[in-house]
């Protein structure tokens, strides 16, 4: 919550003309005696000061463009800070182009996940990844990602930058330390004399495969490989964050959102979000500053109303994902489903998801029995679950990633992912589990 004023100890004093009190935020309460408040307590109340609008319960939306200045001293000094003059960016609200109440009071709320020094909001989960990827990339440079990632990104990374001189190499999510090894290698080499490796870029579970990325073991990698200026680790963490999953936690250094599902979980807006520390979010924040990549204040708003239940939504979802997944993995007409919480004892994948999740997420592949045909037939016949992309809702989704978001991957590099024709992703909502178990059950029966 940002203010134009130092910390005063009282909360009133008289301005500079000696006669109007001026009053000042509380100070954040995240603590109580020696506990650390959680953070679904947190999301009621963090980062705002009903005092300083009016007593209002919940912030309001503040609609304006710009915002006015105590002073001209005060102005100069918070166009210092947004032109990266004076490091440490704005010290004060200065137009909505670069910060605004309700995009403040949300970066604060969503820090609060992961422990973040700092977080940013954009207005789609794209824009985020894209805004990530222009701060940190220059032209000659090479882009080390896992695959597979979310269609947009790749294409991103491979078509948009690769106009400009940006090359990338990948690795498959659920590759060993040995093959990340020989890919950093690489891409030291390519980078040697045109640019540098400029970023490692992760997305775990993968979309839409589910399959996990070793955080930790990429971080010792890159140390390894990088051991006097090592590239930062961006990784999306949308399929299981902000409950299930904290990146930061395992050796990541940006963690991405798109805040349209999960934290934004009603199916009714767009966002994105960028948690890290101050050094990395910097040169993000610059560039959202110049491309004006801000979230509006309005669906600001909309996520911060929604990451008061989030920890519920997220919870519910999960239990009926263990119970659906459970019915479909015996059903004869499934071939197998891939879902986190059925993943080998004693297989790596396993061993990834015990040291980096809570848990298993309500976002899963079936593979029908069949191919494009069957799973078509199926999401055709489904009635409680909604044939639409997306996840993290209150409702249940189903899609078809092969015809539908992956659509633009070549069908080789589809077919060498894993993203195959009888591929069926499904997220689950918050409906009764018996009532989607029972959709889910007449459906199949049509295939």
């Amino acid at each position: 919550m940002v203010s134009d004023t130092p910390d005063q100890p009282d909360e009133t004093e008289a301005d500079i003309t000696g006669t109007t009190p001026r009053r000042y935020p509380k100070p954040e309460i995240e603590k109580i005696g020696d506990r650390k408040l959680k953070p679904a307590t947190l999301m009621m109340g963090h980062g705002y000061d009903p005092k300083l609008s009016e007593g209002s319960l919940k912030p309001p939306i503040f609609l304006t463009s710009t915002f006015a200045f105590e002073s001209a001293a005060a102005g100069k000094r918070h166009f210092e800070g947004v032109t990266g003059k004076r490091p440490g960016g704005s010290e004060g609200l200065v137009y909505s182009r670069f910060n605004g109440p309700n995009q403040e009071i949300l970066e604060d709320r969503l820090s609060v996940w992961e422990d973040a020094e700092e977080g940013l909001v954009f207005s789609s989960g794209m824009s985020a990844i894209a805004t990530v990827l222009l701060a940190n990339v220059h032209q000659g440079d090479v882009v080390v990602h896992s695959g597979p990632l979310y269609a947009a990104t790749e294409t991103l990374i491979n078509r948009v930058l690769g106009r400009f001189g940006v090359t990338f190499l990948d690795f498959p999510a659920g590759a060993g330390r040995e093959e990340v090894d020989a890919i950093l290698e690489l891409a030291k080499t390519r980078a040697m004399g045109n640019g540098r490796v400029a970023i490692i870029y992760l997305e775990s579970p993968a979309n839409p495969t589910n399959a996990l990325v070793d955080i930790e073991m990429v971080r010792d990698a890159r140390d390894a490989a990088f051991p006097d200026d090592p590239p930062p680790i961006a990784m999306d963490n949308t399929f299981l964050g902000p409950l299930w999953q904290q990146p930061l936690q395992h050796g990541a250094d940006i963690s991405l959102y798109s805040l349209t599902k999960y934290a934004g979980g009603h199916s009714d807006l767009v966002a994105g979000g960028v948690l890290g520390s101050k050094t990395c979010l910097d040169p993000i924040r610059a560039m959202r500053n110049t491309i004006g990549t801000i979230s509006d204040p309005n669906t600001a708003w909309m996520v911060c109303r929604s990451l008061e239940t989030v920890e519920l939504r997220m919870t519910r979802a999960g239990e009926n994902a263990e119970k659906v997944c459970t019915f479909l993995r015996d059903h004869p007409k499934v071939d197998n489903v891939g879902y986190l919480g059925f993943l080998e004892e004693g297989s790596s994948q396993r061993d990834i998801y015990d040291r980096h999740c809570a848990g298993a997420g309500s976002t899963f592949s079936v593979f029908i029995k069949g191919g494009e045909a069957e799973s078509f037939r199926f999401l055709d016949a489904l009635k409680v679950a909604k044939l639409a992309v997306s996840l993290g809702g209150t409702e249940t989704l189903a899609s078809h990633p092969a015809a539908m978001t992956h659509l633009s991957v070549p069908d080789a590099r589809k077919k060498a992912l894993g993203i195959t024709d009888n591929l069926v992703r499904i997220s689950i909502g918050v409906e009764d589990a018996d009532d989607l178990i029972a959709d889910f059950e007449q459906a199949l029966a049509a295939v």
